[in-house]
């Protein structure tokens, strides 16, 4: 559902509005799903949208076999290629299942106590990294830590966080936001939202719990909230789930004109819609 759609039924050179169904269930599917201790994974992530980073020989990973949603590491490749530090950055974590983040509390709890474990270490179920969409890196040495690795602010690490954003990655859990997040800051720990999200929240300062809830300030019926580069016009707009957010229903999502889109479940009451207008194309939106 979140992959990139092509705007249909054009007449006349122009998109017209159209109107999707979606399932309810697919509030729990997207690149901008909240996965926090209120909003827990609700749906296992599926297996063929996971790809192995052996698939991009270049990065260095901490273990062998980690995975990461498809879109997440084509930019993540793309963003270590921009920053120029495929050969100092290191990938330290990325998808894991139910029973990996299990082991990975109860390990924290046993070896670093519960004080640090509640700061550093999501209860299962409730880890970004369960959807594939979350990475850890750091500094590549030959002693790196599993749980709090060393990504400094300078050189290609400060690079790579400037650029972060123009390739849909945030870090995630910064300072001053633990009020919100409920996780203490993590300079190493990135989330793929995609582009243009990510500069959004980048520019205003907002965490994901945020900007999330910004977005139902912007509903189809009224203002959308629209970005603007040097490629595209964006209108990002809030559509709540029919039904009162049961899985039992679908919701009909209407599409503004546009060149292409994608539509993305917020993990808790309805769906993001993400409209594009390449610059010099005859869709209005």
């Amino acid at each position: 559902m979140e992959q990139l759609q092509q705007a249909e039924q054009l007449i006349d050179g122009y998109a017209k509005i159209h109107t999707i169904q979606v399932a309810n269930a697919e509030i729990h599917q997207g690149h901008l799903v909240l996965i926090n201790r209120e909003h827990p994974i609700r749906q296992e992530v599926s297996t063929d949208r996971l790809l192995p980073l052996s698939s991009f020989p270049a990065i260095h990973t901490l273990s062998e076999n980690m995975l990461l949603d498809r879109t997440c590491l084509q930019h993540l490749a793309d963003l270590l290629e921009a920053c120029e530090g495929i050969n100092d950055i290191i990938a330290v974590s990325g998808y894991r299942t139910r029973m990996e983040q299990e082991q990975i509390y109860e390990s924290s709890l046993a070896e670093n106590g519960a004080e640090y474990t509640a700061c550093y270490v999501a209860l299962p179920n409730k880890s970004e990294h369960q959807t594939g969409l979350a990475v850890d890196v750091g500094k590549r040495n030959i002693d790196v830590d599993f749980i709090a690795p060393v990504f400094p602010d300078s050189g290609v690490y400060m690079t790579f966080k400037q650029l972060a954003a123009g390739y849909g990655f945030v870090q995630r859990y910064k300072e001053g936001k633990e009020a919100i997040t409920h996780i203490s800051c993590e300079p190493w720990h990135f989330r793929y939202v995609g582009y243009p999200h990510a500069a959004i929240m980048e520019r205003n300062d907002w965490c994901l719990e945020e900007y999330i809830d910004q977005l139902r300030s912007f509903p189809y019926e009224d203002n959308h909230l629209v970005f603007e580069d040097e490629r595209a016009c964006v209108a990002i707009y809030y559509v709540p789930a029919a039904g009162e957010g049961t899985t039992t229903y679908t919701t009909a999502i209407p599409v503004v004109p546009c060149d292409r889109y994608t539509v993305s479940g917020n993990n808790s009451d309805g769906f993001i819609v993400t409209a594009y207008r390449d610059k010099g194309s005859q869709a209005d939106v």
